[in-house]
């Protein structure tokens, strides 16, 4: 017999040999094992901007999230009566119960905003999209509303699509969106960080991406236009990012011929990979608490002259046709439906099998 052992901290797998012929069948088994253990694992990129943020900006982030996108209602209502749905990534639950006659269930990495998907009275659970709770064939639709950008390599994003085909049953449907680079207002992009170094499927050490050249130049924090309920329009910042790891973040060094923004503040067609700022009011309470460990620890910064503290959420816009080449090689679902709504790419997937 053969037995294999999983160490899940570390992500190396290891194989004690109880025979001297070593089958090669078992050995590739053993080799998906140790790739699935490995996009399981969120790197430090994800945990620091995209987990940590979320959780310190929960209530300002909620308070700012209550419009419904008539694609996404007109897809649950359409759904038949008494169906279950699984929202993965359902941040602070607005689309949960949104059909009376079905049944749902959510999900989101954040604890504060599951939290408040409790206080509302929802069924939900902290779980990672990549890894869903849920046993196979359980649900009868899923929806991903805003979540695969946020996850920073392909491996990953693309995991995080068969997690969703999994869950529901033959016939299940699953509508995934996602941020588009082809955005309505093209000067939102020259107002984001953008990431000249593409994140890869290697990483160094527990999480860490691999960094092909440092520079000398540090990311900067430019902030977005809020789309929050006061409506405010906030103005570019020219302040450097501080703390420790912001400033490990580098920007791969430019030139003339491969740089992320040109002189005339145009945005490089090819470029994906975006730091979009969040602007958390000092009023807000939460300043106070998580916002000051954040400060401390250098994972945000204040800026007095608007009055907030500035966090920055890793993005990866995805371009034209790349939702469905990651689910070209799903063999069990196929795409009925493909669209563009508000800067969206948007799927919609059938499982066949």
């Amino acid at each position: 017999m053969r037995e294999v052992k999983v160490k899940g901290a570390s992500g190396i797998c290891t194989i004690a040999d109880r025979e001297s012929i070593v089958d090669e069948s078992v050995s590739t088994s053993e080799d998906q094992s140790c790739t699935s253990l490995s996009v399981k694992s969120t790197p430090e990129l994800e945990k620091k901007y995209v987990h940590r943020v979320y959780d310190a900006i929960a209530p300002h982030f909620s308070s700012t999230r209550f419009a419904k996108w008539p694609k996404v209602a007109t897809f649950l209502d359409s759904l038949p009566s008494g169906s279950l749905v699984l929202d993965a990534g359902c941040g602070n639950g607005k689309y949960l119960g949104l059909n009376p006659y079905c049944f749902f269930i959510g999900c989101d990495i954040s604890a504060p905003l599951i939290k408040i998907c409790v206080d509302r009275g929802h069924e939900v659970l902290v779980a990672d999209a990549v890894n869903l709770p849920y046993r196979s064939d359980f649900g009868d639709a899923a929806i991903s509303i805003a979540v695969l950008h946020h996850l920073s390599t392909e491996s990953r994003r693309k995991k995080a699509i068969e997690e969703l085909v999994r869950v529901v049953k033959k016939g299940g449907l699953v509508l995934i969106t996602v941020w588009a680079v082809e955005q309505e207002d093209r000067s939102l992009l020259t107002k984001w960080t953008p990431l000249t170094q593409k994140y890869v499927e290697e990483w160094i050490g527990p999480g860490s991406p691999r960094i092909r050249s440092p520079s000398s130049l540090t990311l900067e924090s430019i902030p977005e236009t809020e789309d929050n309920v006061s409506g405010e329009q906030v103005k570019e910042s020219k302040e450097s990012s501080t703390g420790k790891l912001w400033e490990s973040m580098t920007l791969t060094s430019q030139n003339k011929d491969d740089s992320s923004v040109s002189q005339d503040g145009k945005t490089s067609k090819n470029q994906q990979e975006y730091f979009v700022p969040w602007h958390l009011p000092y009023h807000r309470a939460e300043v106070s608490g998580a916002s000051a460990c954040a400060l401390a620890n250098g994972l945000a910064k204040k800026d007095d002259k608007k009055g907030a503290v500035v966090y920055n959420r890793y993005y990866h816009v995805f371009s034209e046709g790349e939702l469905e080449r990651l689910v070209s090689d799903i063999d069990n679902a196929v795409v009925v439906d493909r669209f563009y709504d508000k800067s969206n790419w948007c799927i919609i997937l059938e499982k066949t099998s």
